[in-house]
């Protein structure tokens, strides 16, 4: 007999203890995957003010984060995505990046946007099935050739 997980998704910021701590394992994988380029990428990655933030539990255990903070009047951007390993490959992640573009929407924000890198072919893979399209890279990463950036309408 199959029993299905029980899932809470957690509207919070970036103040949350869940989130933080998740936060802290997607920088230590993404220390890895970038090596030198590291420290370039996590000067954009503060969390101490973001006001939109997502966790999604599995039967009472932290499993799962993102958040959106505005870039621009009508664009939220998709910032600190992070599923623990163990928990990769059950549709998390997507859950989450719905659970922050409706809340954009309900926000009133037009379009979600991201940027991610080309050694994170699993966020690459997730955006993708996620409707999100490739878009010349913007902001801070507009010359940055390992980054790949995307955009989603929303609302």
């Amino acid at each position: 007999m199959n029993i299905s997980p029980t899932i809470k998704i957690n509207k919070t910021n970036s103040s949350d203890e869940d989130f933080i701590r998740l936060v802290r394992l997607l920088d230590a994988d993404l220390a890895q995957r970038d090596g030198a380029d590291h420290a370039f990428f996590a000067k954009f990655n503060k969390i101490d003010a973001i006001q939109h933030v997502i966790v999604l539990y599995v039967d009472g255990l932290t499993v799962a984060c993102g958040a959106i903070k505005q870039y621009a009047p009508e664009i939220m951007e998709v910032k600190r995505m992070y599923v623990l390993p163990e928990y990769r490959g059950k549709g998390y992640a997507s859950r989450v990046l719905t659970a922050l573009e409706e809340w954009a929407a309900a926000l009133h924000y037009h379009k979600c946007i991201l940027e991610t890198g080309e050694k994170q072919p699993e966020a690459i893979r997730l955006y993708k099935k996620n409707n999100y399209r490739v878009i010349p890279n913007y902001g801070q990463y507009a010359d940055v050739k390992t980054s790949i950036c995307f955009e989603k309408i929303v609302a």
